[in-house]
């Protein structure tokens, strides 16, 4: 596995500074720059108060959580004199998160965030895997291939010279329907082949997110997480929000019978058996990728069908489900505290089975995975345990400074090399040495 490290922030003697908010801010720097430790090691924060006028008095509270959740350390800062530091150790994998806050009367609250990161590569997940997953999503494409995919091809303007685009229609289990977009260059031939899969919410999808691939050469199938025609008014995407969607990821989480993930995963494995089908895919490059529930999606086609040669995942979601089993912070879709109204410990036995960690241990293709060590969303120890569990080569993009939103530029240029090089039918360029500071 590889670390490539982005520091995206102002430098103080060599210390990366993480700015919380819109000045006046709160910044905090971590003493090792990458934010990367062994065990045992001090960590050191560095918190400042930065173009706070009328912040001088501000009470400035910190707590230091064990896994995000787990409070270790708390105290008081005084920062009216500059800057001050905080300190604490680890001793085993995992990860120490930093939580600051500035309170001064008649000013907005300034909240800070910054981790650490202890021996990454080790970080396990909380729970192990079931004894029959295997034997359980065995048996869901078994039942998914006794459905005809029976696509339906609807010709649509592409908006794009030199690129051909249709709607899409398969038949999923149980009478629920895949929609999505295909498209590809107008010129004949066999192409590298990208299913592309969504972040979470219910949405449409846009033509360009396809045809913009298939302008640079791919073979693009994109795919909608639920079983909704794809080009709507937004109006009606907010109504199904807002009702029969509300909430999905809850949806049937009592049973691995009746998830509503297993429909959305058994189609991410339809999309990939359709491309590879196809008889203008190059029969040698076949990648999946997408960010947040999208990278959750991506872990899991490659995890259900070996025909993936590549993932590119950003922020992946759904790792390490039961975290706070463990004492660490949950991370979406929230399953261990989606139990309103419902058996809790159904929905906790559930869980596992929609697991991108356990997902993750059956991937042998290269992978290329972006975190923010700043994400609240998808919590960095939960995907590290994924890419742990990894068979194949691995390249992440640790990102100190990055949250679920932003300041994501650092797996974006990787991502284009990546893009560059399958497109060219050449090896995923996984860089041959850990990058400075990896452990």
């Amino acid at each position: 596995m590889v670390l490539t490290l982005a520091l995206r922030s102002l430098a103080i003697a060599g210390t990366a500074w993480c700015l919380a908010a819109a000045e006046p801010s709160l910044a905090i720097a971590t003493s090792n720059p990458d934010a990367q430790y062994a065990p045992g090691t001090a960590i050191t924060w560095t918190v400042a108060l930065k173009d706070a006028e009328g912040l001088a008095k501000a009470k400035v509270a910190y707590t230091v959580k064990k896994g995000g959740a787990t409070q270790v350390a708390q105290g008081a800062l005084d920062l009216s004199a500059g800057p001050a530091t905080v300190a604490a150790t680890l001793g085993e994998p995992g990860v120490l998160l930093l939580e600051v806050v500035a309170k001064a009367e008649g000013q907005k609250e300034l909240k800070g965030l910054s981790l650490a990161a202890v021996q990454a590569r080790a970080i396990k997940p909380v729970t192990p895997c079931p004894a029959d997953f295997d034997t359980f999503w065995q048996g869901k494409l078994a039942e998914l291939a006794k459905v005809p995919a029976n696509p339906r091809l609807e010709s649509k303007p592409s908006g794009k010279e030199g690129v051909d685009y249709w709607q899409v229609t398969m038949d999923n289990i149980r009478g629920t329907s895949i929609r999505g977009q295909l498209a590809r260059p107008s010129k004949p031939g066999r192409l590298p082949a990208m299913l592309v899969v969504q972040w979470a919410g219910v949405y449409g999808l846009d033509t360009k997110w396809a045809t913009g691939q298939a302008g640079k050469g791919w073979l693009v199938l994109n795919i909608n997480a639920h079983d909704l025609p794809i080009d709507q008014p937004a109006t009606f995407y907010k109504e199904q929000g807002e009702g029969a969607l509300k909430g999905y990821t809850a949806i049937g989480n009592e049973d691995r019978e009746t998830s509503y993930f297993l429909r959305m995963f058994l189609s991410c494995s339809r999309g990939v058996d359709y491309l590879a089908g196809r008889e203008d895919w190059d029969g040698t490059t076949l990648v999946v990728t997408g960010g947040s529930q999208g990278g959750l999606q991506s872990i899991v086609a490659a995890g259900l069908n070996p025909k993936v040669t590549a993932i590119l995942a950003n922020v992946p979601a759904g790792c390490d489900t039961l975290a706070p089993d463990g004492g660490r912070a949950s991370a979406w879709p929230n399953w261990y505290y989606s139990t309103k109204d419902k058996d809790a410990a159904k929905v906790r036995a559930t869980a596992p089975y929609f697991d991108a960690v356990n997902f993750a241990a059956r991937v042998t293709c290269p992978a290329l995975i972006g975190m923010g060590l700043i994400d609240t969303t998808s919590r960095p120890d939960g995907i590290f345990a994924a890419i742990n569990a990894m068979k194949g080569p691995v390249e992440v993009v640790v990102m100190p400074l990055a949250d679920h939103m932003g300041k994501h530029d650092a797996y974006y240029q990787r991502n284009g090399v990546w893009q560059e090089a399958l497109r060219a039918g050449k090896p995923a360029p996984v860089p041959a040495k850990a990058a400075a500071g990896a452990r």
